[in-house]
């Protein structure tokens, strides 16, 4: 009997041990399983991977209680439309860019960026410790979304173009795919701007649907192929000079979950923000060397080009801002920000850029 007692008695002292033992996360959280309807196709590995670095970090911080399914653009819902899934329920979260949305409200452009804004690492700086991200939680109530920053392919190309444009007057009825309210301003200068997701851009460009199209830059452009169809490859993207990629989250499936699940997710976007990032400035460079040596045609936008999309986005932004107090408080926090970034830019980033242009740090 004395055995018995003491082989019974050591097995409930190691079950209390063991439970000790374990990790609160893994006793009290429950299992969570979501959705992820991702505004990409899954070709590229770059920003639709975004999303799979993200989910696969919060099923290794919550010991695999919290899984996030990702669906590749269309397979759920269409590209454009992801938000939408989010906002009505049918997906928990979604991966895309807020831009897409300025249809419903213009102040959804500020969030990811506008022509002019920032740059990849001033917008960080912005949403991360400047009240940026905020702001426009705040404004996405309104939408019943949850924003975390969880992407950004720092400063885009300017596009693929079936004709040279040599100056503003060959913009003139040009019809071209761009995102956000770049297409608003490209329209003051004669652009017809067409709002068509990544996967359906080949398609328009080889029929002539559309006579250019920008999407991101050269690794992401290469893989869908735009080089066989229009052979002058402009820069800069002055409409993107560090958009933001967020993850969506239906509000209320946010508020319900733990807070160590808020957590989990949280870390787990900046971590997919700062590795896409990351991955675009590694692939980025021996993309564009292979396009060149194929014979794609680089070129600068011309100077008159530039200057008459400053002039037409600072119009926009003011006509805007007249009627639409969330954009006007939203531009106008990024345009202050954009001030005094680029006074210390000045000094110390741009001043040290040129000097290792100009000399290739030989």
């Amino acid at each position: 009997m004395k055995r018995r007692q003491f082989i019974q008695t050591a097995a409930a002292g190691a079950a209390a041990a063991t439970a000790v033992a374990m990790p609160a996360v893994a006793q009290s959280s429950p299992e969570v399983k979501w959705r992820l309807a991702s505004s990409f196709p899954k070709s590229l590995d770059t920003i639709y991977g975004g999303a799979e670095v993200m989910a696969k970090m919060v099923s290794e911080l919550t010991d695999g209680k919290f899984q996030i399914q990702v669906f590749a653009a269309g397979e759920i819902v269409p590209a454009l439309q992801a938000a939408d899934a989010v906002t009505n329920g049918t997906v928990e979260m979604c991966h895309t860019v807020s831009y897409y949305y300025v249809g419903k409200d213009p102040t959804f452009a500020v969030a990811a960026s506008v022509p002019f804004g920032l740059n990849a690492r001033q917008q960080n700086a912005w949403l991360y410790q400047n009240g940026g991200n905020e702001l426009f939680n705040e404004f996405y109530k309104k939408f019943n979304i949850y924003g975390l920053p969880c992407g950004n392919t720092g400063a885009q190309m300017g596009g693929w173009f079936r004709k040279e444009i040599k100056n503003v007057a060959d913009l003139q009825g040009l019809k071209m795919r761009i995102g956000g309210i770049a297409g608003s301003v490209l329209s003051k200068l004669g652009v017809v701007p067409q709002q068509i997701g990544g996967g359906d851009i080949y398609p328009a460009l080889e029929k002539g649907t559309i006579d250019g199209a920008e999407w991101v830059g050269p690794y992401d452009d290469e893989k869908l192929g735009f080089a066989k169809v229009a052979p002058f490859y402009y820069y800069p993207g002055f409409w993107e000079g560090g958009p933001t990629v967020h993850a969506f989250v239906n509000l209320e499936k946010w508020n319900a979950l733990p807070k160590a699940y808020q957590a989990a997710l949280t870390a787990a976007c900046t971590y997919a923000n700062t590795q896409m990032a990351a991955k675009y400035d590694v692939v980025n460079p021996p993309a564009l060397k292979r396009l060149v040596a194929a014979g794609t045609q680089l070129r600068p936008f011309p100077q008159d080009v530039m200057e008459a999309s400053l002039k037409a986005s600072n119009e926009l932004y003011a006509e805007i801002s007249a009627k639409n107090p969330d954009f006007k408080k939203a531009i106008e926090a990024m345009a202050s920000f954009r001030s005094d970034e680029y006074l210390w830019w000045q000094v110390a980033e741009l001043s040290f850029d040129v000097f290792q242009v100009r000399t290739r740090a030989r």
